[in-house]
């Protein structure tokens, strides 16, 4: 199991939205908006590091609204 936590900047009054939309994608165990560099912390749990990509890349990255995303891969 990989687990990763992805930093995500959202444009400005749309880190409530985005992290309802985020909790939504299949492998992300949670989203919290914080407070400093980046809005929101998403963390995802998948099988695979190609996997995390998808998340990150793809579906977060995809969503009206992401600025950028950071991703890092916990080592356990």
């Amino acid at each position: 199991m990989v687990t990763a936590f992805i930093m995500i900047k959202a444009n400005t009054g749309e880190a409530d939205r985005l992290r309802d939309s985020i909790e939504t994608i299949d492998g992300v165990q949670s989203a919290y908006i914080v407070a400093g560099d980046v809005d929101i912390i998403a963390k995802a749990q998948v099988e695979t590091p190609a996997a995390v990509k998808e998340i990150a890349a793809t579906k977060i990255q995809g969503i009206d609204g992401v600025e950028n995303t950071q991703t890092y891969i916990a080592m356990d």
